[in-house]
């Protein structure tokens, strides 16, 4: 593989040097940050995400405090005590994108984020401890036990949630490939995943940087060289955990 600093001074010179390419780079949430949140919050992330898959961000992003007060700030009690014929009624909830298969999706995660807290203390006290050079663990995890939290769903929950960890977007695993990791381009197997976790790992290694930053350096080395101002507003957009 290639040297990661050699992969970060080429991005650097792209984005118009290193003050540029700083404002792009989302800075991880420490553990203890992670732990504080409200597990609520954790809920409204992935809701978020769940929601954003197969509709443009802008969509959700218009109706998103219709989502807040529809779902009651997505408070697991009241979510996980609600009757089938409540839950129903959501269908024809104008406050919400009334997707059934979606909407189907917040109380299965809310029990799941329930049946970790009883565990763990909290889903949040889970997700932050959770290790980062374990992250395709953590997405099997989420796979597993939650409801359309697969493939890159989980990994963008994990990053607007604020957690240290890659996203495996088209513009990272064609960078992934350019720099010698030896994956597919679809990059989904558990071959090609434990691959990239490898590479990553080694990659944080070399220079110390977290996975947030090297995932965000591979992506911007490829494709289009979008500017910096876009990046960010798309960015801020998305996160509801903090």
């Amino acid at each position: 593989m290639k040297k990661f600093k050699l992969i970060q001074e080429t991005v650097t010179k792209r984005k118009g040097g290193k003050k540029q390419l700083e404002r792009l780079l989302k800075t991880p949430a420490t553990e203890t940050q992670l732990s504080q949140i409200d597990d609520e919050r954790y809920l409204a992330q992935m809701t978020r995400c769940v929601f954003n898959a197969g509709f443009h961000w802008r969509v959700i992003s218009a109706k998103w405090d219709g989502f807040e007060e529809a779902f009651h700030g997505f408070d697991l009690g009241q979510l996980l005590t609600k009757s089938p014929e409540e839950w129903e009624a959501y269908i024809e909830d104008t406050r919400i994108i009334r997707n059934w298969q979606k909407i189907q999706t917040v109380f299965h995660n809310a029990a799941m984020l329930d049946e970790v807290a009883a565990e763990y203390g909290s889903f949040a006290k889970f997700f932050a401890e959770w290790p980062s050079s374990d992250q395709v663990g953590l997405m099997k995890y989420l796979h597993k036990n939650g409801s359309r939290l697969g493939g890159k769903t989980a990994q963008w929950f994990i990053r607007f949630s604020g957690k240290d960890g890659f996203v495996l977007s088209g513009d990272v695993i064609t960078a992934l490939i350019a720099n010698g990791v030896d994956i597919t381009d679809k990059a989904s197997s558990q071959r090609d995943l434990k691959r990239i976790q490898e590479a990553f790992n080694e990659w944080q290694q070399q220079s110390g940087l977290p996975f947030t930053h090297l995932s965000q350096i591979l992506s911007y080395s490829v494709g289009d060289n979008v500017p910096v101002e876009v990046l960010e507003g798309y960015q801020s957009s998305q996160t509801v955990t903090r």
